[in-house]
């Protein structure tokens, strides 16, 4: 059968529907098809192929209801949203689609209605594109801000929280509540400042650290803020400011942490480092001191003894004057060999010379060395030994302890007899000096072998309380112990356990 010659207007109409054709088909990223009026599929292009799954002939003239999920089909969306379509002339959405298998993926759809020279609907055209990896990035980025939304929020050991680009607070998160005492409601809106110092205030740091993080970037400040109720805490800050791509200032980020105990604790060491650097400098002065002392002190001695020799005799009165000058030149002595021993301990050049040793010979000699002093300050020393005592000790060091416990005895316990018992126990040689006076003060107990600490007033007693810090650090050296008590009858106790073999 002939074909009828087409006319110049119908072949110019079929060559545009071609052209547009395929002009659709050319376009892969956009499913582009038309609905007649009840929904059926009448084209479907390359684009839909690819984004639904469908070839041509497995959907023209099929329902597109089969593109919405199955629940969603039995609600009746496919013929409420062609429904809008109709009233308002399109249909915009944004959505779940589903493919020829049955794989979901985001959609966003625009139906529009076609009209005839009438006004009537003709059909639609559906334009659907695949979002489903947009989605997936705007849904990470969504996560991922309101994680870090929810991080910044619950972070309770710093206080962050944004301000706008004039420096009015915009966000304020539970560390800013904790930390600065503020509710986000009381302080969103108000101008940051609000956390300086008056003398901040006075000198425009908050304007000058907003004009060096817009200027640098970011600032960063050590010093004090201010809380809701005034008080003052020691602060570390940054300031960060906030940019938009384009580089337009949208705000500031702000970050405050409380530094106030870590100062605290730095300047507790400083403190300390510059305690020790004085007590250094102090043992050092009296090395130095007692050094240069010794001399002239032991000179000054030296001579007494030689007058005494020389003046066979002496009235009364220059007798007891020279006894005292004598007592006084010895307690000097005593004093400054105290000074010196204390300052070979404090800069460890304290040393030992153990040799084998009687201990119990050695206490002897001291107790009958010391009856003079003891008679002339009304006490009487009895002094019982347990058999031999043997052992390696330094004799002489030994010796300066047995003679700084009964000089300690003797001064607060004058005119009070005084013990000294030696035994052996277990290994360890028991020295025991008890005495009949007024006994230890109970928190003067805690502190009786510190150095330059005393039992009793000074006005009272005299001394610089280096005599039982001299003996525990002797005691000590020697691998043994010292303890101090009240006896059960009153008056002090102390004893002392030296092991045998050190």
């Amino acid at each position: 059968m002939p074909m009828e010659p087409r006319g110049p207007h119908s072949i110019r109409a079929w060559h545009s529907e071609e052209r547009a054709q395929l002009v659709l088909d050319s376009i892969r990223e956009y499913a582009i098809f038309m609905l007649d009026p009840s929904g059926r599929v009448e084209s479907w292009n390359t684009g839909a192929a690819r984004i639904l799954g469908y070839d041509s002939d497995e959907v023209l003239g099929k329902h597109f209801a089969r593109f919405y999920r199955r629940e969603e089909s039995a609600q009746g969306d496919p013929d409420r949203d062609l429904q809008v379509a109709r009233e308002l002339g399109r249909f915009e959405h944004d959505g779940w689609r589903v493919r020829k298998g049955g794989s979901r993926f985001w959609a966003s759809v625009l139906v529009t209605a076609m009209l005839d020279p009438g006004g009537q609907v003709e059909g639609f055209a559906v334009v659907v594109r695949d979002l489903t990896e947009r989605r997936m990035i705007e849904e990470a980025l969504r996560q991922s801000e309101e994680g870090l939304r929810l991080l910044v929020h619950q972070v309770k050991e710093y206080a962050i929280f944004r301000l706008d680009a004039a420096g009015h607070v915009a966000s304020w998160n539970a560390g800013a509540e904790r930390l600065k005492g503020y509710a986000a409601e009381e302080i969103i809106g108000q101008h940051f400042s609000r956390f300086y110092t008056e003398e901040d205030l006075r000198a425009g740091k908050p304007q000058r650290e907003l004009e060096a993080a817009t200027r640098e970037g970011q600032c960063e400040d050590e010093g004090w803020r201010v809380r809701k109720d005034g008080s003052r805490f020691w602060a570390n800050v940054l300031i960060t400011a906030l940019r938009s791509p384009t580089g337009e200032l949208r705000g500031f980020g702000k970050v405050t942490r409380d530094l106030t105990a870590s100062r605290s604790a730095e300047q507790e060491r400083v403190r300390l480092a510059r305690a020790e650097e004085s007590v250094r400098l102090r043992d050092e002065f009296l090395s130095i001191a007692s050094h240069e002392l010794k001399t002239p002190i032991t000179a000054l001695r030296m001579q007494l003894q030689f007058l005494r020799r020389r003046l066979s005799t002496m009235d009364a009165e220059i007798s007891t004057k020279f006894n005292r000058l004598t007592r006084s030149a010895e307690r000097l002595g005593v004093l400054v060999d105290q000074l010196l021993d204390a300052s070979r301990l404090a800069t460890d050049r304290f040393a030992l010379e153990r040799r084998p040793l009687r201990l119990d010979e050695a206490v002897r000699d001291v107790v009958e060395q010391l009856r003079d002093a003891a008679e002339h300050s009304g006490c009487t020393i009895t002094f019982t030994a347990a058999g031999e005592v043997i052992g390696s000790w330094d004799r002489a060091r030994v010796q300066q302890v047995v003679a700084n416990l009964l000089s300690n005895a003797m001064k607060f316990a004058a005119a009070a007899p005084v013990e000294v018992g030696l035994s052996m126990d277990r290994g360890e040689a028991v020295l025991v000096v008890a005495d009949h006076g007024p006994g230890i003060a109970p928190d003067a107990l805690r502190h009786l072998f510190g150095r330059f600490q005393r039992s009793g007033p000074v006005h009272n007693y005299g001394g610089m309380g280096l005599g039982l810090y001299v003996a525990r650090e002797i005691v000590h050296a020697h691998g043994g112990s010292i303890s101090a008590e009240n006896g059960p009858q009153g008056g002090a106790r102390i004893t002392v356990r030296l092991p045998t073999d050190s």
